[in-house]
């Protein structure tokens, strides 16, 4: 990328927060990264309840909101792709140290901030060997359903999407 851009993030979670981004949209993932979805097709599908990401549009493109699933007020779970909820709480994330102060949020905050450009390389690493080892989910959900069942364990399914697997087609 020629010219880095710098961000400044003014949500509920942040208050001027800056970075930069260094890599094109989209683009120069890590050779062991490799998500089946992008954040809009995510947000597009249902993830989260809705309640994700409702305070911090401005930071992302506008096309990546244009068909989100996004609840209001309220997270509301039927919103989500598989219509259940399969995540924990922000606390549980907190407790188990798996937020990065740059990312208060959590994977998803982090995962669109990398796709978006920005680079941390410690946490980078950190990061994808998480999303790499979330797909031993999927690997279940291969060992124990019929391929195409979506009703074959649903809270994997809509956790595998919250991680970036398409879990659609397996």
């Amino acid at each position: 990328m020629k010219d880095a851009v710098e961000v400044v993030v003014n949500d509920r979670m942040q208050q001027g927060y800056r970075y930069r981004r260094t890599a094109p949209m989209g683009g120069c993932f890590d050779p062991g990264f490799e998500p089946e979805l992008t954040p809009a097709e995510m947000l597009n599908l249902g993830i989260f309840c809705g309640k994700y990401m409702t305070d911090c549009t401005a930071e992302f493109p506008a096309s990546w909101f244009r068909r989100a699933k996004l609840a209001p007020e309220r997270p509301d779970c039927s919103l989500n792709y598989f219509g259940i909820r399969a995540s924990v709480s922000l606390r549980v994330w907190i407790e188990k140290g798996w937020i990065h102060p740059d990312d208060p949020r959590g994977w998803f905050q982090w995962y669109c901030r990398y796709y978006s450009g920005r680079r941390m390389p410690d946490e980078d690493r950190r990061q994808i060997a998480r999303w790499r080892a979330f797909r031993r989910h999927a690997a279940q959900i291969r060992k124990h359903c019929e391929p195409g069942d979506p009703f074959c364990r649903p809270k994997q399914r809509q956790a595998l999407l919250q991680w970036a697997y398409d879990s659609r087609d397996i």
